[in-house]
């Protein structure tokens, strides 16, 4: 069997953990708005340091390849810590970045633990263990952004984090001597897990911020940037999603059709600026009456809908006066401005097996008309007597006038 030399193992770490830190430095220099990035690259090049004094042990005194670099090395791993603390927004902490560092260095100095090497052992994995976990803790605190390298993460670096908690048990059981520290199979067992550990851990880190800058931009072409609410893709999509839902358990369900009324002469009234303020109000005002299960989108300028699902008739008519009344009380004012907007709403409400959201948006929408028709600012149910009326004008309207009879001139 071969056998691992400690020493050759710590010349490949060294240049494992130095490329490793350039390649995330790389990263964020491609996009420098991905700040844990950053850190975790300087993390893997402090830990580079470390090792390398770590791998002058006996050729330089101890104050330099055990305190100093056992410093570095903790250093390292509170930076990786800080850095997931910046991936999920979360405040840097100065102080708990050199709180390890400085623990340590007042231990090596305290006279009766100077050549206590197995307690010195102990409290070193202690200090990894305790910012091996916090990092594991931090991803799992971000665990509803929907990112799947955030599991193997969170997976690894608690393993990690146990593997050095398993240092004290081998410690007393195979105690290392000052004379003999590389000859420690221990030592070669955990400084081969390290390096493949920090080969694993950057990788899946880099495709960590790599899954959440393409989430983004996928959310980003779902979402309308000034509502923040679904845009008209996402909203036909996720209707087609509720569609198929409906299919295999049908539910009674709503869908509303809204529009703001008289919402061109708000902008030419108050400006571009307060009208999208409206909208913005209109929006808190549409999230405030309806459930959080309730689907809403912003289908283009000031018209929206919404799909009140599993829902019965006389809940949907409650829910959209509610919506009304609280977008035409909030709007009355609106930055100082007497704006007093209101809005017209149409709503179809559907009992059947089939969920066809395209057509009973258009039923919607002959309710909507039917709501501007008679003066706006009301809500409008879909009536199979609406619907033909509607239909009956529109036929009225796109045939051609008869002329009138030809008289006969008198003889």
């Amino acid at each position: 069997m071969m056998n691992l030399d400690v020493n050759t193992l710590f010349m490949v770490t060294i240049y494992v953990e130095a490329i490793l830190g350039l390649l995330l430095l790389f990263a964020w220099a491609q996009n420098t708005q991905l700040y844990a990035v950053a850190w975790w690259g300087f993390a893997h090049l402090i830990r580079a340091a470390s090792i390398v004094l770590f791998g002058m042990y006996g050729s330089a005194p101890d104050l330099i390849t055990i305190d100093l670099a056992n410093a570095l090395l903790f250093t390292a791993f509170a930076v990786t810590w800080t850095g997931a603390r910046v991936f999920d927004g979360r405040p840097v902490e100065p102080v708990y970045l050199v709180t390890g560092a400085v623990i340590w260095l007042l231990v090596c100095r305290l006279p009766v633990l100077a050549d206590a090497i197995e307690i010195r052992a102990m409290i070193a994995s202690g200090i990894i263990t305790a910012y091996t976990w916090l990092t594991a803790y931090e991803f799992w605190r971000g665990r509803n952004e929907q990112l799947v390298s955030r599991w193997p993460a969170i997976f690894m670096l608690f393993a990690h984090g146990a593997l050095f908690m398993l240092r004290t048990p081998l410690v007393t059981l195979l105690p290392w001597s000052t004379s003999n520290l590389y000859g420690s199979v221990w030592l070669t067992v955990l400084s081969f897990e390290a390096l493949l550990f920090t080969i694993s851990i950057a990788f899946i880190l880099l495709a960590m911020a790599k899954e959440r800058t393409e989430l983004r931009h996928r959310t980003a072409a779902m979402i309308d940037p000034l509502t923040g609410i679904a845009n008209r893709r996402a909203f036909l999509h996720e209707a087609g999603v509720m569609a198929k839902r409906h299919s295999a358990n049908p539910r009674p369900t709503a869908v509303l059709l809204i529009d703001l009324d008289h919402f061109k002469s708000i902008n030419d009234r108050f400006g571009h600026a307060l009208g999208d303020r409206v909208l913005e109000i209109f929006t808190d005002a549409a999230q405030q009456s309806i459930r959080a299960t309730d689907l809403i989108g912003r289908l283009g300028g000031e018209e929206f809908a919404a799909i009140l699902y599993d829902t019965s008739r006389e809940k949907a008519v409650v829910a959209s006066e509610r919506m009304r009344e609280t977008f035409a009380r909030i709007a009355q004012d609106v930055g100082g401005r007497p704006v007093c907007a209101t809005v017209s709403i149409g709503l179809v409400h559907c009992e059947g097996p089939v969920l066809d959201v395209p057509e009973l948006l258009a039923q919607a929408d002959q309710a909507l008309y039917f709501a501007k028709e008679n003066g706006r600012n009301r809500v409008e149910v879909a009536s199979l007597d609406m619907i033909m009326q509607r239909q009956i004008r529109e036929i009225a309207v796109s045939e051609p006038a008869l002329p009138p009879p030809a008289t006969q001139s008198a003889a």
